[in-house]
């Protein structure tokens, strides 16, 4: 592990510390609640918007919390928007359950994901090849994928035994899901929400990865380098970075 990756870990960890132990005495729980409803819509704004979905923020918070349909926006950006939402509703009730992750809670996740939109392919593994456009990477043949997942699992909870850093696994988690890609659609928002569900389950904060053309330009580039030439770090820095960005902002946001 490289020093710049170490750092990040151990100042995410400096502020989740900092954000356990603070005692945000003029906030209530009604406040709270609305404040983590925010890093909630903005994430899944962010994800959406990684996918090509053109909703803007406030659009998807009108979608989500107010059932607004918006003008010259397509039906499947609306469902996309609300699924993802709720997909963010299933991902805490697991969190907050101390469920753990297995190959159903990664096929429940992504029936949320495209509910109303797919649903001969919502929640199973792809019977075709696919290819991804603008990749290197071609992911595995279908008859692969079901040992490759059940490997995916096994080397998930090894990570766990090992004692692996939470970020990291969070990282592996998201990283080798869109390495397999086992759904026909989908899968890189099963893979955040993934990511986030373990994030959440060890006492960090949701995270969004952004959706920015620049940012994005490096998301895809840094699983590029993981896919292509087996390089992680740049991936994992990414989410580290990410993480600690939004320990830092809620973290602002509660202490005033």
């Amino acid at each position: 592990m490289n020093e710049q990756l170490t750092a990040l870990l151990q100042q995410a960890d400096t502020l989740k510390a900092r954000l356990q132990s603070a005692r945000p005495l003029d906030l209530d729980a009604e406040a709270l609640a609305k404040i983590k409803a925010a890093f909630e819509i903005e994430y899944t704004y962010e994800s959406n918007r990684i996918e090509g979905n053109t909703l803007t923020l406030q659009e998807t918070e009108l979608v989500v919390n107010e059932g607004i349909t918006i003008s010259g926006k397509s039906m499947r950006e609306h469902l996309e928007a609300i699924n993802h939402a709720q997909a963010v509703e299933f991902i805490k009730e697991i969190a907050s359950n101390s469920i753990d992750i297995t190959e159903r809670t990664v096929k429940e996740i992504h029936a949320l994901i495209l509910h109303g939109i797919n649903r001969e392919h919502a929640g199973r593994y792809r019977t075709v090849p696919v290819m991804i456009a603008g990749s290197r990477h071609t992911p595995p043949q279908p008859y692969l994928i079901q040992p490759q997942m059940e490997n995916f699992i096994i080397r998930y909870n090894a990570m766990k035994t090992n004692g692996e850093h939470p970020i990291l696994i969070a990282a592996y988690l998201h990283d080798e899901l869109v390495k397999v890609h086992p759904f026909i659609d989908g899968n890189g928002r099963t893979s955040r929400l993934l990511m986030n569900l373990y994030l959440l389950s060890t006492g960090y904060t949701i995270t969004a990865l952004k959706g920015s053309n620049e940012a994005k330009r490096a998301y895809y580039t840094a699983l590029e380098q993981s896919h292509v030439d087996n390089n992680q770090e740049p991936f994992y820095l990414l989410v580290a970075n990410a993480v600690k960005q939004s320990l830092g902002k809620y973290l602002k946001i509660v202490e005033g």
